[in-house]
């Protein structure tokens, strides 16, 4: 859920780049790595705060959940 955001925009990124590439023939390596760099740098700067507030909840969770189990 999570990582659900840079995923979409890797793999989105990088099928529009592939396409790119098909139909103009260039062979680039670096025209399908910075893409991807550039667009998963600003997903995380944009949805990185909600991103770490949902992985400490998580933990939280975990360790309420951990707690309950060594009471039993």
């Amino acid at each position: 859920m999570v990582l659900l955001p840079v995923l979409a925009v890797s793999l989105f990124l990088g099928l529009l780049v592939s396409i790119f590439q098909a139909l103009t023939q260039v062979q680039e390596m670096t025209l399908t790595f910075v893409p991807k760099l550039i667009g998963v740098a600003i997903v995380l700067a944009l949805m990185g705060n909600w991103m770490l507030s949902t992985l400490v909840q998580f933990m939280h969770l975990c360790f309420e959940r951990i707690a309950f189990v060594g009471a039993a």
